[in-house]
């Protein structure tokens, strides 16, 4: 039999584009949202499922008994999920469902944490090394998840892995965010308010998260592992890739906002050990991932 995956949050931003991987990858895939899903691909089977009441997670496990799970779920609003409430109970909900998922059966989890759980320092962010020290509701409770996981892994006899995603971007993203913001409003001719723009970042574009999620699926390796691209950039920089290929420069409004509070000068990740023990690196540049998402808000547009 084909191993069976349960992907949650499928609906969004990075799980549609892990279905067909997984898929092509030979699982039996299972997706989960909270809404039904107008097209549901033949590779795929969907279960309109609320997380967040463990009873409803419990039976779904039952009933699938997934050999391997990929949680993505989570509360995810763009300048909502930094101070959410609801973080609590999705970290509640999520060791329920990690629990349920290995005492049916289950063999494998890869969990979906942040590179907001490490303290924000000025170096590349490296596992083992970078001190863990959050300090936001979201980077606490998505340690706090991760370490469960591990933990349940253990009790179980499974395994378990942890995949620090740093700032995804791509075709779907939600619109609010930085990227799709400045490519919605230089294709509209509008002006684009930013921060000072001198925050240094890492972006990877989503075909090369939702690649290293099934890496980490599919091998045995434990425990953390940093997921970005490796590349410094400055936000200013990466609007200027959007520019080149746009137009609009002179649209772009540096320092009309404020930075929020807390914002990190620097967050980039070392991606060492998922080059060394997965054989994983980002294939699309910053231009070429630029690219293929403004070719998809011109789509949009049309």
């Amino acid at each position: 039999m084909s191993p069976r995956v349960l992907v949650t949050g499928a609906s969004g931003f990075i799980g549609r584009g892990c279905l067909e991987k997984l898929a092509q990858a030979g699982f039996a895939v299972h997706a989960v949202g909270v809404r039904d899903h107008p097209q549901v691909a033949q590779h795929e089977q969907w279960h309109k499922v609320n997380l967040l009441d463990p009873a409803s997670a419990a039976s779904l496990i039952a009933r699938v008994r997934p050999t391997h799970l990929l949680h993505l779920a989570w509360v995810a609003g763009p300048g909502v999920f930094w101070t959410s409430p609801d973080n609590l109970r999705w970290l509640a909900s999520s060791i329920e469902l990690v629990r349920a998922f290995f005492a049916h059966g289950g063999k494998r989890v890869v969990g979906a944490g942040t590179c907001a759980e490490y303290a924000w320092v000025t170096e590349d962010f490296k596992e083992g090394v970078t001190p863990l020290a959050p300090d936001t509701v979201y980077g606490r409770c998505k340690l706090a998840a991760g370490l469960a996981f591990e933990a349940a892994a253990l009790a179980a006899g499974g395994s378990a892995a942890w995949a620090r995603l740093f700032f995804p971007y791509g075709p779907g993203d939600p619109s609010a965010r930085l990227i799709p913001s400045v490519i919605r409003g230089l294709l509209k001719r509008e002006p684009v308010e930013c921060t000072h723009g001198n925050q240094v970042r890492d972006f990877i574009f989503v075909d090369d998260a939702a690649e290293a999620l099934l890496k980490l699926l599919t091998s045995p390796a434990t425990g953390a592992f940093n997921v970005g691209s490796g590349r410094p950039l400055s936000v200013r920089e990466v609007v200027s890739v959007i520019c080149a290929r746009v137009g609009g420069e002179d649209l772009v409004r540096f320092g009309a906002h404020a930075a929020p509070p807390g914002d990190p000068p620097r967050a980039v990740a070392d991606i060492t050990r998922m080059r060394q023990e997965l054989g994983w690196e980002p294939r699309f540049s910053i231009e070429a991932g630029i690219e293929r998402t403004i070719a998809a808000w011109r789509q949009a547009a049309a």
